[in-house]
């Protein structure tokens, strides 16, 4: 038995060598992730005699170096939970001393007291791995646009107090923006006031019609009267109005081309993959909700049961029984993916507002718990429990 500690940080790792009870084979040193050290720290390892197993801690992405060098070499690699690892920490050591070469000693020694219970790492397919690395970039992006469509709305309220309420803006399903479409043509009311309805009425639809939204008169008719009606406090003369609201359209389009072009890609590749159709033909899921889930979720294979994936999720009521009592009124642990819980309640936010089937179990589970007295985000939660544990399964039959 011999146990690898690795304690990552960025560019550079801390590797202990250990035997059991306490016997150091080579203490604490650095590795560089660079192909000369992790080369060099290769043919350490071969030259050991025994069973070898490396551990290392979940470090974002600054293990991945390391660990795909590792991995291509075929050693068993066991990366652990950080919780876990705290969680251990805390009995290893009673003052509580934390360097790099102490750290990478704890791990070396949680490698031997866990020694039959590590599991060996899998690298997940490409295609997989490059979703994920895409659907996270996805939310990055999603981030600055609302804080991109706040700085728009924050000009907006100066120039055209209200006019967001009557446009709808960007949408991922298709692109379109129709706020910043509108008040790109007319960026101040008194472009809007200073002709007369009828006129204004005939080139709203003339915008309309270019820009391919319906054509309405009867919002034309709406937005000429809040127009003369709202109160502007940044005078359409002055001449930094028409710069800041244009730039910051400009600054929302640039965040929201970036966005399709990830979505497009994320698409291309989910749909390659053979539970692309079935996720897809799940109640509350469109087609972007079901490259968000299979790029979050990633190969359901690896995971041993439907639990592990609602673990992942964070939504996993953990039991409280003592003598006599059993708890009731149980928390989720939130401890997993909070992409994936906001991917899922997206999905059952969608499941409620669209007309769902009358067979579809978890509707009707939701609609179930909401009878029993559970708030709307209670029940929607316990369907996202349910919803889990299906997709597993039909996901899995893909592969059987």
């Amino acid at each position: 038995m011999i146990s690898v500690g690795i304690d990552v940080s960025k560019e550079k790792s801390t590797v202990c060598i250990m035997k059991p009870y306490g016997e150091v084979v080579c203490s604490p040193f650095e590795v560089k992730h660079l192909e000369e050290d992790l080369g060099a720290l290769g043919a350490l390892l071969h030259r050991l005699d025994g069973e070898i197993k490396i551990v290392m801690e979940a470090t974002g992405i600054y293990h991945l170096p390391i660990l795909t060098f590792l991995h291509e070499k075929g050693y068993f690699i066991s990366v652990v939970n950080p919780y876990a690892m705290k969680k251990y920490a805390k009995d290893y050591s009673i003052r509580g001393a934390k360097t790099d070469k102490l750290d990478s000693m704890m791990i070396a020694n949680y490698g031997i007291d866990k020694w039959f219970r590590l599991q060996n790492y899998e690298g997940d397919e490409e295609i997989y791995v490059e979703l994920k690395l895409l659907g996270r970039r996805y939310r990055h992006y999603m981030e600055l646009h609302v804080k991109a469509l706040q700085e728009l709305t924050h000009i907006l309220d100066y120039v055209m107090p209200g006019i967001k309420k009557m446009f709808k803006s960007w949408n991922e399903a298709n692109g379109k923006d129709k706020l910043s479409d509108f008040v790109e043509r007319f960026w101040h009311y008194d472009l809007i006031t200073s002709m007369s309805l009828e006129e204004f009425t005939k080139k709203y639809l003339a915008w309309a019609e270019e820009k391919k939204y319906h054509r309405s008169k009867s919002k034309a008719e709406a937005v000429y009267e809040l127009a003369s009606s709202g109160i502007s406090t940044l005078h359409s003369n002055t001449p930094s109005t028409k710069m800041l609201v244009q730039e910051a359209i400009s600054v929302l389009r640039t965040v929201d081309s970036s966005l399709m072009h990830i979505l497009t890609r994320m698409q291309i590749l989910a749909k390659s993959l053979p539970e692309y159709l079935t996720v897809r033909e799940m109640g509350g899921v469109g087609d972007v909700l079901a490259v968000k889930l299979i790029a979050e979720i990633g190969d359901v294979r690896k995971l041993h049961s439907a639990k592990a994936l609602i673990a992942w999720a964070g939504i996993d009521p953990p039991p409280y029984e003592s003598g006599k009592f059993t708890g009731s009124k149980r928390r989720i642990t939130k401890r997993g993916s909070s992409t994936l819980r906001k991917i899922g309640y997206e999905t059952m936010r969608a499941l409620k507002s669209h007309p769902a089937p009358k067979d579809d179990a978890v509707y009707n589970y939701i609609l179930k718990k909401e009878r029993e007295g559970k708030s709307k985000k209670h029940a929607k939660i316990a369907g996202l429990n349910k919803f889990l544990r299906i997709y597993y399964a039909r996901v899995m039959e893909v592969y059987q």
